[in-house]
């Protein structure tokens, strides 16, 4: 009966453990595909976000917010493709294109703030010619407040502050690009 008991008990707790916050997504694989690269910059891409979705937040959580950044970026700085925020707390996914801000796909009330392309939306991968695989991170932020305060004239040093401010948790995903 004890062994039955600590077999049942382990895998209770492991299976408790293993339901993580998680991002996802039913279109990317590994690499970017033509639909996700950026029009512009000599890429010729659809420019379409990517469909995501979480799952397992935390319980607390306010609001929800997207961002994509390049770290690979030839800038010093790295390069944010797309900042999304104040996505109500009863959402747990983004179509594909909700980062086309003229399109109005992104939930209701959610903010799309400038990127580092110097527009809202998203901004498709784009690395440069030649250069080595770029690895654009998609983190999804689980937020202990409903709004964060900022408009979307909100540059992204500023957005990524109060994003780690109010973050109860993250998950993310890594795809990468190169042309």
């Amino acid at each position: 009966m004890k062994k039955t008991a600590f077999i049942i008990l382990w895998v209770v707790a492991f299976n408790a453990k293993a339901q993580t916050f998680t991002l996802k997504s039913n279109e990317l694989g590994g690499q970017f595909e033509n639909t996700q690269l950026f029009n512009s910059f000599g890429c010729s891409g659809e420019n379409k976000s990517p469909q995501l979705y979480w799952v397992n937040p935390p319980k607390e959580t306010q609001s929800f917010a997207i961002t994509m950044y390049d770290e690979n970026a030839p800038t010093g700085s790295g390069w944010w493709h797309w900042i999304i925020f104040d996505i109500d707390k009863n959402i747990n996914e983004l179509k594909n294109n909700a980062g086309n801000v003229k399109d109005s796909i992104a939930p209701k009330n959610s903010i799309q703030s400038i990127t580092d392309f110097g527009f809202n939306g998203y901004g498709g991968a784009c690395p440069p010619n030649g250069d080595k695989a770029h690895k654009y991170v998609i983190t999804v932020y689980a937020l202990k407040t409903e709004r964060l305060g900022l408009s979307s004239t909100a540059n992204p040093a500023l957005v990524g502050f109060y994003l780690n401010q109010n973050a109860i948790e993250k998950a993310s995903l890594i795809i990468y690009a190169k042309r």
